[in-house]
Formats: C-alpha cells, structure tokens, sequence
C-alpha cells in the first residue's frame, strides 16, 4: 500500500509540523496563536501532532539586546538558551486556551541517528503521543557541536518524521509554496505535485531565507523533502498562514508524493 495520498491529509494519524524562525518570532510572534489554533484543531480530530519549531536564537535575540543573529557560536549558544524558555512558554500560554500541554524535547544530531539514542528518543515521543502531549521539537543549540548538527531544522524534521513514521510531514515558512526558482524573480511558477521520481532538474531553489533570523531555505525543504518521501511520509511545504488549511487537506502549498510502502517504511 502506498504512503498518504493528499486528499486523505485530514485522517492522516499522525503529523510532524515545522515551523521556521522569521514565522513565529520578531514581528511574527503573534502567529504562534495563529500556528496553535491550526494544531488544536487538528489535534481535536484525534491526529497526534508533533511540532518541530525553530526560533530559539531569534527569540532570545532582543533579551540579548542584539539586532542582527550573532556570528559567534557562544553567543548563539546564549541566545538559544533565553529563547528556547521564552518559546516554550509561549506556546504553552497559546495552548492553555484548549487545554493542551507542550513537552519539550531537545535533539542533537546524535539523538536522531545513533543508537541507543535513537531509540530513546522515538521512545520519548511515542510515550508523549500516547499521553496525548503535544511535543515541541528543537535542536538543542545551547549544547550542540559544531560540525555534528542537522544544519536545518528542516533535516531535523524529517528525520523526527521517519523515526517515528510520521504519514505527513509539513514544512512551514513565509512562503505559500516552491516555485520553479525565487518567488520575487520574473517567470517564477508555483510547484503543486512532486512526483516521487521527478529529478526536479533546471530548477533554482534559494539555500537560505529572506529575513536572516533562520538558516533554510527553499534548497534545504527540498533536500529535507526527499529524505522523508523515501522513508514513506508524505510531505507539503506551505506558509505558516495557511497551516489550518494544510492541516484540513485543502489543496494549498506544494505536496510531494511519498515512495516507500508502508511495509518498507516499518522497518525503517
């Protein structure tokens, strides 16, 4: 049997949402109410939701006193540690309005791919989802090495997508959909459906994004995309704005169509 077809999106059982840094801090913190509100509902209908959220550094930026991401590792390191507690209790204040509780889990690199961390890890989230917490997954920036981190939270998302089989993976940033090459550039045209073959050969996709607070783009949701496809999860990338409508199954963003079968995808 083949992964989730997109018109099945709103009976899919469980889902991993990312969501990027310029969507939910700066001015956009107010879209944290925005971002709950579309995983409450979803939540609602029984789906078990996991959030991948990024934003800690942008977030502890202004506790920092800083206008620019910091260059330094240490200070990166710092603003991470203020923002990730601010983050959290952020979504927390959103999420008391339905009653739902957040759990925070925090990965390196090594959590993700090695074991036993690996296991200890798809056995903390599946235990969470059982007691019908709500995780909110970051990399764990204070404390993590250079050279040994998912380098996106895109990564980090699909690999939490395939070590717990997640059927869809949504990926969230400031744009509705892919396109062909830049959005503001000329001749620019949105990419509904990725077959699970397409090469996707002649197209340009950005490697970082327009705000400056975040480190992906539309180069790393593709890359991300593909590693998620192959394990069997079907993944969409569209705004943060139009995540009640993805998560709903109307037909916004660009949808990729997963290629492993469900009993490939079990023995990931």
């Amino acid at each position: 049997m083949s992964g989730l077809a997109r018109e099945n999106v709103a009976s899919a059982k469980r889902v991993v949402v990312k969501v990027g840094s310029s969507s939910i801090s700066g001015d956009n913190s107010d879209q944290i109410t925005l971002l709950v509100d579309a995983l409450a509902e979803s939540y609602g209908r029984g789906t078990e939701v996991v959030l991948i959220s990024s934003g800690a550094v942008a977030t502890g930026m202004p506790f920092l006193n800083l206008e620019e991401r910091p260059s330094d590792v240490a200070t990166q390191q710092a603003a991470a540690a203020v923002g990730q507690n601010v983050l959290i209790f952020r979504y927390q204040e959103s999420l008391d309005r339905y009653g739902i509780a957040a759990g925070t889990v925090l990965l390196t690199e090594g959590d993700a791919l090695k074991e036993p961390h690996r296991s200890n890890t798809r056995r903390a989230l599946e235990r969470l989802l059982d007691l019908r917490i709500l995780p909110v997954v970051n990399e764990n920036d204070t404390v993590a090495v250079y050279g040994l981190r998912f380098g996106s939270n895109d990564r980090l998302a699909a690999l939490v997508a395939t070590l717990i089989h997640a059927d869809l993976l949504i990926m969230l940033s400031d744009v509705d959909a892919l396109y062909t090459k830049p959005p503001h550039l000329p001749g620019a045209e949105k990419l509904d459906f990725i077959a699970a073959d397409d090469p996707l050969d002649g197209f340009e996709f950005s490697s970082s994004g327009a705000t400056g607070v975040g480190t992906g783009g539309a180069s790393t949701k593709v890359v991300a995309a593909r590693l998620a496809t192959k394990a069997g999860t079907a993944v969409l990338v569209t705004s943060t704005e139009l995540a009640a409508a993805a998560l709903r199954g109307e037909h916004v963003g660009t949808w990729f169509e997963p290629t492993a079968s469900e009993e490939r995808r079990a023995l990931l």
